[in-house]
């Protein structure tokens, strides 16, 4: 086995390990007591993102055949959200907690700043893009920064170019003195700035989380108020949909918003807007093939592979009986879908009947 590197490289496979920024790590508990306070504010003030969930209850998407978000009962509450995963195509609420790992500057532990206040931030958007996956997300990773505007977008770049040209594997010696020259400017350009942490440790990090956790996304967060926070999606079929988050919430307070205030750059415009890494490495990395699954979440029958497109819509049901329809879309194998709403498939009638306790909250008459 060869020796594991020590030292820092731009061209060479790093580790969380070689790193200095301060890990905090917050539980399934600690994100229910976000969730509860963050719904202590939001139901009480009607604001931009509650408008925005009450409004998808009218929204009926033709393109996909299916819903992307569904609430159709009960209060504002993420236990009545569901979302389609675009893994197994279930109808998953969005009260599924996960954990967070907060990669932060000492200076911030230091000073005693609480990392629950930077997840506080970017909840709804956290919630949305976990219950896009069935599986993968349990784990969430951010990275905070003090990073302005400027300087988000050209590290942004700066990612895009490395994954796609040199990610775990050797580039041409023209793309390494480009990559070479960009690592170097950010790093004098934030240096002068005292920005926190340094650019080869967000790099680092980056790119160590990258090697060794494979997320479907992570965070770079800044907590400058003229600023926003990037989201990094490691495949574009992790992106949310276009048709649906065209007019989701920039975040910001002010009624008068545009685009160009939003404070987490969440890809409102589909891939158009979000901010893809094309890893490429010698490596096999294994991609999640879109799969449409019985909704039944401890099943685990697949009814075959689903065009992209129908992967990232979500739908609801009705109904309090089991009665279930064969379903002939494609094949004949496609599983049964509910005979109310015609939206969510089982492989048996007792699967829906094991799903009914959780799936009667979004369900209403097609």
């Amino acid at each position: 086995m060869p020796k594991r590197q020590r030292h820092y490289s731009i061209f060479s496979p790093p580790s969380l390990s070689m790193s200095e920024l301060v890990k905090t790590t917050l539980d399934h508990d600690s994100t229910d007591l976000l969730i509860e306070k963050w719904l202590e504010h939001h139901n009480s003030g009607h604001d931009a993102y509650h408008e925005w969930f009450r409004d998808v209850r009218e929204r009926k998407h033709e393109h996909f055949g299916k819903q992307i978000i569904a609430w159709n009962k009960g209060v504002f509450a993420p236990e009545n959200v569901f979302c389609r995963t675009v893994d197994t195509g279930r109808l998953i609420p969005l009260d599924r907690t996960w954990t967070t790992h907060v990669y932060h500057h000492h200076s911030m532990q230091e000073r005693r700043r609480s990392m629950m206040p930077v997840v506080l931030t970017m909840l709804p958007e956290l919630m949305l893009l976990r219950g896009m996956h069935d599986t993968g997300c349990d784990e969430i990773y951010i990275i905070v920064t003090d990073l302005k505007r400027q300087e988000m977008d050209d590290i942004t770049e700066y990612f895009k170019l490395v994954c796609k040209y040199c990610f775990g594997r050797g580039c041409k010696p023209s793309m390494e003195r480009r990559i070479q020259y960009e690592h170097m400017r950010l790093t004098h350009t934030l240096h002068r700035q005292h920005r926190t942490p340094c650019f080869p440790q967000i790099d680092l990090a980056v790119r160590a989380i990258l090697y060794e956790k494979r997320p479907r996304f992570l965070v770079l967060f800044s907590y400058q108020t003229t600023s926003y926070s990037q989201i990094f999606f490691t495949h574009p079929s992790y992106v949310p949909d276009e048709d649906i988050f065209y007019d989701y919430p920039t975040g910001c307070p002010n009624p008068c918003c545009t685009d160009d205030c939003e404070m987490i750059r969440f890809p409102r415009r589909g891939l158009n807007t979000a901010s893809v890494l094309q890893i490429k490495t010698k490596e096999r990395r294994r991609r999640v093939k879109a799969k449409d699954m019985c909704n039944w979440i401890d099943c685990d029958v697949a009814f075959g592979e689903c065009p992209a497109q129908n992967m990232s819509a979500s739908g609801s049901s009705e109904g309090s009986d089991v009665s279930v329809e064969p379903s002939h879309e494609r094949s004949k194998n496609l599983g049964q879908v509910c005979s109310k709403c015609k939206l969510v498939k089982y492989c048996s009638a007792e699967h829906q009947r094991n799903d009914w306790d959780e799936h009667k909250r979004v369900c209403v008459r097609a």
